[in-house]
């Protein structure tokens, strides 16, 4: 302790002052919160100084008992000041230690890269829409109608076993194509009509070029007969993809004949990479029957449809030998690519 007070004494007064005066002094000159924090508990605790006279207060006449409030209220408050100051001090002297010279070069950022599947899908999005498509979207788990039916497949057609689909319980299936979403535009929106979907489409299958899910692209445009929309027609659009996805002028297309229940005629389009052909898109004139499906009549309109899956074309042009890689979720894979 560093006082000591004599309530009895007929001289207590100059012994409380001079405690007082000590404890000021002391509380000053306390250089670290823990022993600021002893002298506490030396003043305020159980124990303390200050705590055995607020306890005898009641034996303490009014102005005696107004000193020692006031004495009470002083020394917290000198407590408190000194508290804050120390903390700062400590604080200030952390952060002098935590100095860092913002005028160094960083280290190199360990950024996030856009997903090559996310990137040639918003490329491919630009292009169609700069040729005056329409993006519209439908569901991915289908009805009969829209899935098979509409698209010249009636439940005896034999194309039905060219599709490994994934059928669910209530007869629904998960969408083998986006050609769905042509049927749904047709049927809302009649013709003339120019629009194009992209979305995920599912089949049983699974190697290094086929997936259980992948994304495809679709488009139709359907005129009047008089417009003249025909297979160069076709073509020509599909070499205006192909020229500004690729980013390269010397696009070589050839057109090969091929059988889909919903164009007719029907075509496979190959485009040339280096030596080696590779299958590009699957197209043709879309089948009078469909149009009938979505009551529009095949005696004033025709025109084009076609598909393609956009992670086959995201595979030549990164450069990437493995469609599955694109679903690992394997961010060194991600990394690497240089996305």
């Amino acid at each position: 302790m560093f006082f000591v007070y004599d309530y009895g004494a007929a001289d207590a007064t100059p012994y409380l002052l001079k405690g007082k005066i000590m404890l000021k002094e002391k509380i000053e000159n306390t250089k670290s919160l823990n022993e600021l924090q002893e002298l506490y508990t030396s003043t305020f605790g159980k124990n303390g100084t200050m705590t055995v006279r607020l306890k005898e207060m009641k034996n303490l006449d009014n102005d005696a008992r107004a000193e020692l409030n006031r004495e009470n209220t002083e020394l917290r408050e000198l407590f408190k000041n000194k508290q804050s100051e120390l903390e700062n001090a400590a604080l200030n002297e952390k952060l002098a230690g935590e100095y860092i010279d913002v005028t160094l070069d960083c280290e190199p950022e360990n950024r996030g890269t856009i997903h090559p599947l996310t990137k040639s899908f918003k490329e491919a999005v630009d292009i169609f829409e700069s040729l005056g498509y329409t993006f519209m979207t439908g569901p991915e788990i289908e009805d009969d109608w829209h899935n098979f039916t509409a698209l010249n497949m009636p439940a005896y057609h034999p194309a039905r076993d060219m599709q490994d689909t994934f059928f669910l319980k209530n007869g629904n299936a998960m969408r083998t194509q986006t050609s769905a979403v042509q049927i749904r535009a047709m049927e809302k929106h009649g013709a003339p009509i120019k629009m194009f979907s992209v979305g995920q489409c599912y089949r049983r299958e699974l190697d290094a070029t086929h997936s259980a899910m992948f994304g495809q692209i679709e488009g139709l445009h359907i005129d009047t007969i008089d417009k003249g929309i025909n297979l160069s027609d076709l073509l020509a659009t599909m070499r205006t993809f192909a020229s500004r996805f690729f980013e390269r002028d010397d696009v070589e297309l050839r057109i090969r004949p091929s059988y889909f229940p919903f164009t007719e005629p029907s075509i496979e389009i190959d485009m040339k990479f280096g030596d080696k052909w590779m299958e590009l898109l699957c197209g043709g004139m879309v089948h009078p029957n469909v149009l009938k499906n979505c009551n529009v009549d095949p005696n004033k309109y025709q025109g084009f449809a076609f598909g393609f899956g956009w992670a086959r074309l995201a595979m030549v042009k990164y450069g990437l030998n493995d469609i599955r890689a694109f679903t690992d979720s394997d961010v060194r894979w991600l990394k690497n690519t240089g996305f």
